[in-house]
């Protein structure tokens, strides 16, 4: 089977911890748990057959509370597409599926471990993503 894409490289682009006092802390502490994980991916195109590929996820309290906490990481991957003649569609696949398949434990993990030594350290993400079944409730 022929190579469609290769990851060149992986950064952490932007990150945000907001804690705004010790009284959202505390308060935080008790609801983290009720938080919600969202997940943003944006591309952007590159010379030399690149795209840079933006995978943002934030940890943030859907309720209408005041007191909040709020923890954002933008991860940047640069893919190198190999395969010329991919349609739209298989490009789209390779970016919002398989790349995101293959990054994903890996930025979960850094999100856990920045929430956690910002001073939640109980915290555990239990739903799994699946990148495939999100995919196909967009375009679907």
């Amino acid at each position: 089977m022929t190579k469609k894409y290769e990851i060149i490289l992986n950064y952490i682009k932007d990150l945000s911890v907001e804690i705004p006092d010790a009284q959202t802390f505390i308060f935080s502490k008790e609801y983290i748990t009720k938080y919600s994980l969202g997940i943003n991916v944006n591309t952007k195109a590159m010379k030399n057959e690149m795209i840079e590929v933006i995978t943002k996820l934030n940890y943030r309290d859907p309720s209408n509370n005041k007191r909040k906490s709020y923890f954002e990481i933008s991860y940047a991957t640069v893919v190198k597409i190999i395969d010329k003649n991919l349609k739209k569609e298989d490009l789209e696949k390779i970016i919002l599926i398989e790349v995101q398949n293959k990054i994903y434990p890996g930025l979960e993990k850094i999100l856990l471990n920045i929430i956690r030594d910002a001073g939640f350290p109980n915290l555990i993400l239990e739903k799994k993503v699946d990148f495939e079944k999100l995919y196909n409730q967009k375009f679907n």
